[in-house]
């Protein structure tokens, strides 16, 4: 097996992982009779890893474990707990499988990241491919549960005659209400055979590769802290701000997009059956890939500014649309597109800005100041509102959610971002001022 393939297998099954229980998440935990704020607290667990993996992983975990055997070990516990969470209904062992997992799979993105890149002969033009099996793990998650989450009894009363019949009933016979929240447990074990395989795949296909040393210096143990001097710098302070805004709507998407399309249209909802919402949502991360593509040139066209006020205002026409139009479905489902648009256009620029603009030594801790917002605070703070929001503020008399005002919260939000990097964000020239950013 190639190199470059088995790093591309274990990008795959990296996010498949994740990919397979996040989307139908937010709408579980209401059908488990769980409050608001023991909601919070599940959906927090990865936010909450991410804080603590921008420690773990990059000052202990890869400087005094092999590689391989780390992502074996964090993938085989990690997979027995998200599988544990298919088969409780009460919160306190829910809630610790649910950190369990993610203190043990946040670190392991960074660590696969480490991997690739001390197992590749030309970084530079392979990892983008290797990565590329993230978004594709991603994608391919959502695809087994066109056939899982389905009404087999519906199937069965149809009676279909030969294979095409009776593939073309499956598809149309997705689960939908009390249903579909009961099946959604089938998420969780599709994520834990895949992070077992993981597991597997680690010990036995992926190359050793040994600890990095440490220089044993202040300076890299205390990086998270030199990182936070950035912020003086008042172009960063205005970016890391946006980045949290589009960071916490950008998880307003994932909090509220799934239980919206389950919805009926009568409770003012899309109407897409259970069986089809993952592979709904999945467009997005197509789009990404191919957005991916045409991001270099729109770099080119529009410069770091416009190309990320772009990426922020895709989310406000997304939004707009869910809000004004959600009777039209072909149109909520062409719209998912733009979700690869505002993280190609925005969150990969940010990345490729601060590794293009920041001179060596404060690239690495700028890379963990908005990896750290994105990832962490900016999920933290919108998993802890968002069932808040969906579940009591936003409810009419007749005890429906009023999906209408619900979505015009991230989208008043994305204009008010949008705004703020049009306005405030003015970047010194990088053949001059920057070179003498540090911390």
């Amino acid at each position: 097996m190639p190199m470059k393939f088995r790093l591309f297998i274990m990008m795959v099954l990296e996010f498949f992982i994740w990919g397979a229980w996040l989307p139908l998440i937010f709408g579980y935990l209401p059908s488990l009779k769980f409050s608001a704020w023991e909601q919070s607290l599940i959906l927090n667990a990865f936010p909450i890893a991410a804080i603590v993996g921008m420690f773990f992983s990059n000052q202990f975990a890869d400087r005094n474990f092999a590689a391989e055997k780390f992502l074996a070990f964090s993938h085989l516990v990690g997979g027995l707990a998200i599988l544990g969470c298919a088969f409780t209904q009460d919160f306190l062992p829910f809630f610790v499988l649910m950190l369990v997992h993610c203190l043990l799979y946040v670190p392991t993105i960074s660590i696969t990241n480490s991997v690739a890149f001390a197992n590749m002969k030309d970084a530079q033009n392979e990892f983008g491919i290797v990565r590329m099996g993230g978004t594709i793990g991603w994608i391919l998650a959502a695809w087994p549960f066109t056939f899982i989450l389905v009404d087999w009894a519906a199937v069965k009363a149809a009676n279909p005659e030969g294979l095409v019949d009776w593939l073309g009933t499956v598809l149309k016979s997705g689960l939908s209400g009390d249903p579909l929240k009961e099946a959604t447990k089938w998420t969780f074990i599709v994520s834990g055979i895949a992070s077992l395989a993981l597991a597997a795949f680690s010990l036995t296909y992926l190359p050793h590769t040994p600890p990095k040393k440490s220089d044993g210096g202040a300076g890299e143990s205390l990086a998270w802290l030199e990182a936070v001097k950035l912020l003086k710098h008042p172009f960063v302070l205005v970016l890391w701000i946006v980045t949290f805004i589009d960071a916490f709507v950008h998880n307003c998407y994932f909090n509220w997009t799934g239980t919206f399309l389950g919805a009926a249209p009568e409770m003012g909802g899309v109407g897409i059956a259970g069986n089809w919402i993952m592979p709904v949502m999945s467009i997005g991360q197509v789009a990404e890939i191919l957005t991916m593509i045409f991001l270099g040139i729109t770099l080119k066209t529009l410069g770091w500014k416009w190309t990320m006020v772009v990426g922020v205002l895709g989310h406000a026409l997304r939004f707009a649309v869910y809000a004004f139009m959600p009777q039209n479905q072909a149109l909520i489902i062409v719209v998912q597109i733009v979700h690869g648009i505002c993280y190609a256009f925005f969150f990969a620029t940010v990345y490729i800005f601060v590794d293009e603009f920041f001179p060596k030594d404060a690239r690495s801790s700028a890379q963990g100041l908005f990896n750290v917002m994105i990832l962490g605070i900016g999920a933290l703070v919108a998993n802890t509102v968002c069932p808040y929001l969906i579940q009591e503020v936003f409810i009419n008399k007749d005890k429906l959610v009023d999906f209408r005002s619900l979505f015009l919260v991230p989208c008043a939000a994305s204009v008010v971002a949008a705004v703020m990097l049009a306005v405030l964000f003015n970047p010194p020239k990088k053949d001059s001022t920057n070179l003498h950013i540090s911390h």
